[in-house]
């Protein structure tokens, strides 16, 4: 009854924020009569503040259609490679009308961007991805929001994932590909590359893995601890249901989204907080650009997606509770995970000081597991002063992390 009762109660939201959105045009927009009013920039602050608290997020477009590489500007044209029901397999395309410049991006590595399929959409990779442009052919899983997926398309649980990353691969072709990623996705990724390795298929170039958990007994952090603290039917219990008949996944058992965001802002209230408040004082002082700011951060932030339930529960055990990887003990369809089987492929761990979702040494032991790899095609990167996000996004990531990742990527692209 929780989702329901959460659609009830955004559907009664929704009359108030179409009211406050309005009353912030009228008493904010210098063509109204109403913003020359004693007050009006109060109210028309006051009523965006009630309208981004209240209004829904759907998902946020990448919106990468240009990239500037050496001072000259090529086109971007995102398409869809490779459609499963839980995924899109996304390749975000240059183009150029030179011969000089066709050939340069003929000859740029390819890359596949493993988005985290943990509470938001692939677009908080977007810096991610519009930085690794400069120098490769990227492309990226994009998850389906499992509200969207009729249950007619079965479940969809983590070895269910290694079996796409699998599949992925394999359609852009392991030889030549480099692999990055991002949090979560370290641990299917580096299953699934084991298993190609152990069937003799050929595999990808190099891995870049960046803060995530393939051992959390590791630092352990306050997610770590949340997971061993509860047991399993707890999490089923309490934040399971099912997708109420509105959506086209109907019935279909899933960790919803407004949970998942509810534990977000929960872990920083005050910031939270502030934050907001502070976009309020923006308004007010007509600071535009940090308002502008405000509002980009928390679009994406505030934009998040339902879970499957199995994909969820499965993650719960076999990384955080029972460490099935780091122990050699996961199985999948009969499978062994073997990291040690790994030997033609170069690895690159990278971790943030102060990443408070993944601790120090939890990429890192990834090392440890893969020790089929010469240790010369073996490299580590600890980011001085920076959080889980800083190590892929924003200042940090571009200066610092993705310099070392693209010359990573150049010296083992053969």
């Amino acid at each position: 009854m929780l989702y329901q009762m959460h659609e009830f109660g955004r559907a009664w939201m929704a009359p108030v924020t179409y009211w406050a959105d309005a009353g912030a045009k009228m008493f904010g927009d210098q063509g109204s009569w109403l913003s020359s009013m004693p007050g009006a920039n109060r109210l028309a602050a006051g009523y965006e503040l009630l309208y981004r608290i209240g209004k829904d997020y759907e998902k946020p477009e990448f919106g990468i259609h240009r990239i500037e590489i050496d001072g000259t500007e090529y086109p971007v044209v995102e398409r869809e490679v490779l459609r499963k029901p839980f995924c899109r397999l996304l390749r975000f395309k240059r183009f150029a009308d030179d011969a000089g410049h066709i050939a340069n991006l003929r000859d740029d590595p390819p890359v596949l961007v493993v988005a985290p399929l943990s509470g938001h959409h692939a677009t908080l990779l977007r810096d991610t991805v519009r930085t690794l442009l400069r120098d490769h052919k990227v492309y990226v899983t994009d998850w389906i929001d499992a509200r969207m997926v009729p249950t007619a398309e079965g479940s969809f649980g983590l070895d269910d994932y290694v079996g796409y990353i699998e599949e992925f691969i394999r359609a852009i072709g392991a030889e030549n590909l480099h692999v990055i990623s991002v949090c979560q996705p370290t641990v299917p990724v580096l299953a699934a590359v084991s298993l190609m390795a152990a069937r003799g298929e050929a595999t990808p170039k190099s891995m870049v893995m960046m803060g995530g958990p393939i051992d959390t007994r590791e630092s352990p952090t306050q997610v770590n601890d949340l997971a061993v603290d509860k047991p399993l039917w707890w999490f089923e219990t309490n934040l399971i249901h099912n997708v109420p008949a509105t959506y086209p996944g109907a019935g279909r058992p899933v960790y919803p989204g407004f949970l998942q965001h509810g534990g977000f802002m929960a872990m920083n209230p005050e910031r939270h907080a502030q934050s907001h408040w502070d976009f309020y004082e923006h308004l007010l002082k007509g600071d535009l650009e940090d308002a502008a700011s405000h509002r980009r951060f928390y679009d994406e932030y505030n934009a998040v997606l339902d879970m499957p339930a199995e994909y969820y529960l499965d993650t719960v055990r076999v990384v955080f509770k029972e460490h099935l990887l780091p122990r050699g003990l996961w199985e999948i369809n009969g499978e062994r995970v073997a990291p040690s089987r790994i030997t033609g492929t170069a690895m690159l761990t990278i971790e943030g000081e102060l990443d408070d979702i993944s601790g120090q040494g939890q990429t890192r032991a990834a090392h440890e597991l893969c020790s089929g790899i010469d240790e010369g095609d073996r490299e580590h990167l600890t980011v001085d002063g920076a959080g889980h996000y800083g190590i892929f996004s924003g200042r940090r990531w571009r200066q610092q992390v993705y310099p070392q990742v693209r010359d990573f990527i150049a010296r083992h692209a053969g």
